[in-house]
């Protein structure tokens, strides 16, 4: 735990992974500008890693420092000055957000590809989206038949509302797959054939506040991309019908999840003390200030009955805080981060 202190950890499928800079995203291209690693994995190579990460941010005070030689001093001033402005603490937490696995409406009984699409938009969403936490779909999904749920309820109120208060999830994503179709032409001269493929997927995106739909999002791919030729054309066609629709879809559910806002809510209140359901994977940190936000009969009222200020962080993602203002809250509350020292 020591050695991840100053690091981002991310939980996927229940394990967890670092955040490190990409020693070769300078090279452009298709290199990302970050790397998620296993936390095993990184703590059995951690100073190459450190190293990696000093050499590039070397670079960076470099580069800062070195005079412009195209750009008059004015604007190099200019520059430096806005470098310093603070930003809005809200944009360093980190949603919560459960991919649930997708209706598989194939056109094969033999296929099935709804929990294989699910991970792969995860996957493209680590990438895209690196302010957000999936939890994993499994331990939701037992949960929710505990609590006497099934998955086909996740569209009910009731579902979104015992996630929000157990998980801090704030938004659910599920949807269908209609497909894949695939098209083979054979010619006198081509024996293997020739194979395009299309298919269709639609997603909702659930805000488990309100138990509302926030967004239906449809996505084709273009079939004269997904073009393919010679052995297991059919098979290649397939694999490029889902990369570019998982691609759309990855940028249209980063946007949505973008305008969600943040929230937590409160566990349990034991004394003077506060349980909170959210800790340092969502971001929060100690002495950060929280509004305690109650909702009125019809669910739509809001009214700040208190702030609580976070004392401590413990376990994976939790922390407890204390009442600074106002009354003290119930477990039906939610919370938003009010500002943080430094802010």
């Amino acid at each position: 735990m020591k050695e991840l202190l100053d690091k981002e950890v991310i939980l996927i499928d229940r394990h967890e992974y670092v955040k490190v800079l990409n020693p070769r995203a300078h090279e452009g291209g298709d290199q990302p500008k970050y790397l998620y690693i296993p936390v095993e994995e990184y703590l059995s190579k951690k100073e190459a890693y450190v190293s990696s990460a000093l050499r590039i941010e070397e670079g960076k005070r470099i580069l800062s420092h070195a005079p412009s030689l195209s750009s008059p001093s004015p604007a190099v001033g200019k520059e430096v000055s806005s470098s310093s402005v603070s930003v809005f603490p809200v944009a360093q937490l980190k949603k919560k957000v459960v991919v649930a696995h997708f209706d598989d409406r194939t056109t094969s009984a033999d296929e099935t590809f709804g929990d294989w699409l699910s991970e792969k938009l995860i996957k493209e969403m680590i990438q895209r989206a690196p302010q957000t936490l999936f939890i994993d779909y499994q331990m939701v999904k037992e949960f929710l038949e505990k609590s006497e749920l099934t998955p086909l309820e996740l569209e009910l109120p009731k579902a979104s509302r015992v996630l929000s208060e157990v998980f801090g999830i704030q938004a659910i994503v599920l949807g269908e797959i209609t497909g894949p179709y695939v098209f083979t032409t054979k010619g006198t001269k081509d024996q293997e054939g020739t194979s395009t493929a299309i298919i269709k997927i639609e997603m909702k995106i659930i805000d488990t506040l309100s138990g509302k739909i926030l967004k239906t999002i449809s996505a084709q791919n273009p079939i004269f991309p997904t073009k393919e030729k010679g052995t297991f054309s059919d098979e290649k066609a397939k694999e490029k019908a889902f990369d570019l629709t998982i691609n759309d879809l990855s940028r249209s559910l980063s946007r949505e999840l973008d305008r969600l806002d943040w929230f937590c809510r409160v566990a349990k209140v034991e004394g003077e003390e506060v349980y909170i359901n959210a800790g340092k994977l969502s971001g929060l940190r100690v002495g950060d200030v929280m509004e305690v936000i109650r909702f009125g009969s019809l669910g739509e009222k809001r009214e700040i009955t208190g702030k609580i200020q976070i004392s401590a962080l413990f376990g994976m993602d939790a922390s407890i805080g204390k009442l600074i203002q106002g009354e003290k809250p119930n477990e039906e509350d939610i919370l938003k981060l009010a500002g943080r020292k430094g802010s």
